[in-house]
């Protein structure tokens, strides 16, 4: 991971930078605290630069001029909010990224951080802050002609705020999220010869340092606990499967936990069913939704979350050789629910039904989240827009979409129902793990479910969202670490003593 920004905090007293950046509404008026350092002819330099690039102000937007003869800075930038009165619309982390966007490598920008209208909360700050780190995140470790770039000075951006001690505070948290994000973001985008099950346990260990404590169960434990579904998907791989099992204990001992479970598959040729070889190189991602349950809990213990939670994931590589799992195979799942196997390409769902059943089990959560790339139905109904929900409860479902809709990691609520259900009963076994293509998102979900007992559940379906997502003002990276600041949010809103 190369992470290309240093960020401060410090009162405006001075500006040190080469670059001064300015908030500006739709009116083109900056803020009363950066008018005494545009220096004389500042005002008439915007609107003359505003009319020749047709630069509107419009919320993210932005525009990057020589600063006026005899200022302390090189360059002034400009970046939109849009209309007065429209705070309530404003994404403060994006406005971070767009800010980002504009600053230049080994440079330093100092950034006045008041809206035109107004000043600016601690943590409105603090989410200009995570945006700024977000949009920073690059991964050029396997790129040895970038290697002198990263090596000299990164950009620097300096905060300048009115009250530093309150958003150094708010910041400190934010910078936990940042960090949970950036280690999904790295996870994603290692290649699978690097990133196989083993390594992707030992990189999770590391947590500890954090204070989580985790165990890793190897194949011949997973043996004995009867993870059979699980295993099966590995079986034709030269790599050894794992589970590992995080636990963050911050709301003290007797306190329920919450349990977030991810898949990961570290690559994913289809095994028996092998995919087709165009963009199989892409299934080096088929294990974000371990990778944010990985980020994820980083982040809860970085910021010292109050709240008792287990991160669960189940590690495995889907090949095909000699001993690889066949279509028309039939084993028996850690539940004791026996599945015929359709299609070995429908792996994801065989490693999660013996996690999620093992941590309802072992943990009596409170709830269970579940992340997986599962189907690719689910870019079918929803493009790279939304992840697909889908639960077992309203309450859950309904703080899983409000959290989504604060943090810009949006989810959308898909069925379950009697009648897809049915879609995947077996004549030679209790289900099947296919049900064909017709509504393929939703069988996969009603497959989990037969894995879940009266446990408060929900399903996100992050194959459009996880990997090769859509670039925003803070990722320009394949591995998005999506999911860690929803789930962060769901926490930090519902579940913390």
């Amino acid at each position: 991971m190369s992470q290309r920004l240093k960020l401060e905090v410090k009162a405006p007293n001075a500006v040190t930078g080469e670059d001064l950046v300015i908030l500006v509404s739709d009116k083109l008026v900056p803020a009363q605290a950066a008018e005494e350092w545009l220096g004389e002819g500042g005002r008439s330099l915007i609107a003359r630069a505003a009319a020749a690039e047709r630069f509107k102000g419009k919320s993210l937007s932005g525009l990057t001029v020589l600063a006026p003869e005899g200022a302390s800075y090189e360059r002034l930038i400009l970046i939109g909010t849009g209309p007065d009165g429209e705070r309530d619309k404003l994404d403060f982390a994006l406005l971070g990224g767009a800010i980002a966007g504009r600053l230049g490598h080994g440079r330093s920008a100092d950034i006045i951080a008041a809206l035109p209208e107004s000043e600016l909360s601690a943590a409105e700050v603090a989410e200009i802050g995570l945006g700024l780190k977000l949009r920073s995140y690059a991964f050029n470790q396997y790129k040895t002609k970038s290697r002198e770039a990263e090596q000299s000075e990164p950009k620097t951006a300096i905060l300048r705020v009115a009250d530093p001690s309150a958003v150094k505070k708010a910041l400190k948290a934010r910078e936990a999220i940042a960090g949970g994000v950036e280690l999904a973001r790295d996870l994603v985008n290692e290649p699978p010869n690097v990133l196989y099950p083993e390594e992707f346990a030992d990189r999770a260990a590391k947590l500890e340092k954090l204070g989580v404590e985790v165990e890793i169960l190897d194949e011949k434990q997973l043996k004995k606990i009867g993870m059979r579904a699980l295993l099966g998907v590995g079986q034709g791989s030269r790599r050894e499967s794992r589970v590992v099992v995080m636990r963050w204990n911050g709301a003290g001992k007797g306190e329920q936990p919450v349990a977030f479970v991810g898949k990961g598959v570290t690559f994913d040729t289809g095994g028996i069913s092998i995919k087709p070889a165009g963009g199989m190189e892409d299934m080096k991602g088929d294990m974000a939704g371990a990778a944010c349950v990985t980020g994820l809990m980083h982040a809860l213990a970085a910021r010292k979350a109050k709240v008792n939670a287990v991160g669960v994931i189940g590690l495995v590589e889907n090949m095909p050789d000699g001993n690889a799992q066949r279509p028309g195979d039939i084993v028996t799942s850690l539940s004791g629910q026996t599945i015929e196997i359709i299609n070995t390409d429908a792996e994801g769902r065989l490693v999660l039904a013996d996690v999620l059943w093992y941590t309802q089990e072992r943990f009596k959560p409170a709830f269970m989240v579940n992340l997986a790339t599962l189907t690719g139905a689910i870019l079918v109904a929803l493009a790279q827009e939304n992840a697909g929900l889908f639960s077992n409860n309203d309450a859950l479902a309904e703080r899983l979409f409000a959290a989504g809709k604060a943090t810009g990691e949006t989810v959308w609520r898909m069925p379950l129902g009697a009648a897809y259900d049915k879609m995947i009963d077996s004549k030679f076994a209790d289900m099947k793990n296919s049900a064909g293509r017709h509504g393929g998102s939703i069988t996969a979900a009603q497959f989990l479910q037969r894995h879940v007992n009266d446990t408060p559940w929900a399903h996100l379906d992050i194959a459009g969202t996880g990997m090769g997502s859509l670039s925003t003002e803070i990722n320009r990276s394949w591995g998005s670490g999506w999911g860690v600041r929803l789930l962060d949010r769901l926490v930090a809103d519902h579940y913390e003593a």
